[in-house]
């Protein structure tokens, strides 16, 4: 006999409930902690993923946890450099970044991106005074960099050459002391930081978003830090997801060839940051629905876990 309307109402209240108790345990163990998430990829493109994940990181702050969300806009800034007729050059991954794409990068990264998402997590939050904070690296001193620097060899003479890369930066300083102090206010505060950061001599940066997110993981010493990306984590020879893996077998499978392309870079901040001091990183798929909860809150997780 099919259930009534009622009945199956009152069975997704039992499940409900159910999943609540299930997760229990994992929420004590998050109690009061720090969780650093790295946002990026085709979900921050898309408005429903956009607020489902605004809508998810409230809650975690509601469950007791403190999520510190750190975002990336590759496309959105090729967007608006094309528009303006500027041609993008990637070495290794990373923008070769000149001045006029530096304020670019910076009117996107730090101006419409961060205020957009730092708006949906006060609107998902509104009825328990949750807000979103954005913020970049160069408030407060939050991330000093020094300017990157890349080899490559030269195809004629095999001679290592240095590129410059321009406006790109790498952090040599993380200050966590504001967001610390947002952390720990007496209200709900969540932190959204774009990837800029500023040199001791005053330059603007460019930070690849994924080396932020380490890299402040790790001075707030993280209890996670959270990488999504558009892929399910780290796929093995077998073409099976690999649910976890220790810092030498990370290590390993970049060697051996198993872990290409941009996994590679994804792959060594997770374990720079467990090196650093974070209890755990983990790779996941920001585009599945509530898959920050999946991971934190069930036994079995939602990517791939690197651990010490």
């Amino acid at each position: 006999m099919s259930q009534t309307a009622a009945e199956k109402r009152e069975a997704q209240g039992w499940a409900t409930a159910k999943t609540l108790a299930e997760a229990l345990p994992y929420i004590q163990r998050y109690d009061r902690e720090i969780v650093v998430i790295k946002y990026g990829g085709h979900a921050m493109g898309e408005e429903a993923l956009a607020k489902q994940f605004a809508a998810d990181a409230v809650l975690l702050k509601l469950l007791g946890l403190h999520p510190v969300i750190v975002h990336g806009g590759g496309p959105q800034i090729s967007a608006m450099l094309e528009r303006a007729g500027v041609k993008s050059t990637f070495i290794d991954g990373l923008r070769v970044t000149d001045a006029p794409t530096m304020e670019v990068a910076e009117m996107v990264l730090s101006g419409a991106i961060n205020k957009e998402i730092a708006s949906w997590i006060t609107l998902a939050g509104a009825e328990a005074d949750v807000r979103g904070v954005g913020l970049s690296g160069k408030d407060a001193r939050l991330i000093t960099v020094e300017k990157a620097t890349r080899t490559r060899k030269d195809p004629g003479s095999s001679l290592e050459q240095v590129v410059d890369l321009g406006f790109v930066g790498e952090p040599t300083r993380v200050d966590p002391k504001l967001i610390l102090d947002l952390i720990n206010s007496t209200d709900d505060y969540i932190p959204v930081i774009a990837p800029i950061g500023v040199s001791v001599e005053g330059d603007t940066y460019n930070i690849n978003a994924d080396t932020v997110a380490g890299a402040l993981a790790g001075a707030l010493k993280a209890k996670r830090l959270l990488l999504l990306t558009d892929v399910q984590g780290v796929i093995g020879k077998d073409g099976d997801l690999i649910r976890q893996m220790t810092l030498s077998e990370a290590g390993k499978a970049v060697a051996t060839g198993v872990v290409t392309g941009g996994m590679i870079p994804k792959l060594e901040t997770a374990v720079a940051a467990v090196e650093a001091g974070v209890e755990s990183a983990v790779i996941l798929d920001g585009r599945r629905p509530h898959a920050m909860l999946v991971e934190l809150f069930t036994e079995h997780g939602a990517g791939t876990l690197v651990r010490a």
